[in-house]
């Protein structure tokens, strides 16, 4: 009867100490993400977009067809983009199927992977849509969103391929 009840902690304890190391290497995949670069000129730290008269720029703020899907980074017009980290450009990636005339000026971006991830920077000008480039090298530039929306913080829009939620890699 003590051999088994000896056992049966034992057993318990090897289990216990797996199921803990499993959370401990959970917790260190989290701690291990990557985390985005500045973006922006101007904006070191990558501030996120709060809210104006055009909406909030958090995932999941109220939009009129839905929520948003991005996360907005403070960006001013012409300002330069930089690569987050080392990044792969996979090509165009425009935010608007119908823009209309003065949406045109910003319906522009690029698909991006790196660091384990795939995702769009949109309302940019990139100097190319294919090839790779260096943490902190030159994507593009901000494209005029002031005149398409006056008031507005201009910002890039950062959205991950599987529309899922980019603020924790900020």
């Amino acid at each position: 009867m003590k051999v088994a009840i000896i056992l049966a902690v034992l057993v318990a304890a090897v289990l216990c100490e797996d199921h803990l190391s499993g959370h401990q290497e959970e917790r260190s995949q989290d701690l291990s993400l990557v985390k985005f670069g500045p973006l922006c000129s101007g904006n070191p730290t990558n501030r996120k977009r709060g809210c104006d008269r055009h909406g909030c720029g958090a995932y999941g703020a109220k939009r009129t067809h839905g929520t948003h899907k991005g996360l907005d980074i403070v960006c001013g017009d012409g300002a330069v983009v930089y690569a987050p980290f080392d990044v792969t450009l996979n090509g165009m990636a425009a935010p608007y199927r119908r823009p209309s005339a003065a949406q045109k000026l910003i319906n522009n971006g690029v698909n991006l992977s790196g660091g384990g991830l795939c995702f769009k920077l949109f309302y940019l000008k990139p100097d190319k849509y294919s090839g790779s480039l260096k943490k902190g090298q030159r994507i593009g530039v901000l494209g005029p969103m002031q005149r398409v929306y006056p008031g507005i913080t201009s910002h890039t829009h950062v959205q991950m391929c599987d529309r899922s939620n980019p603020t924790k890699y900020f």
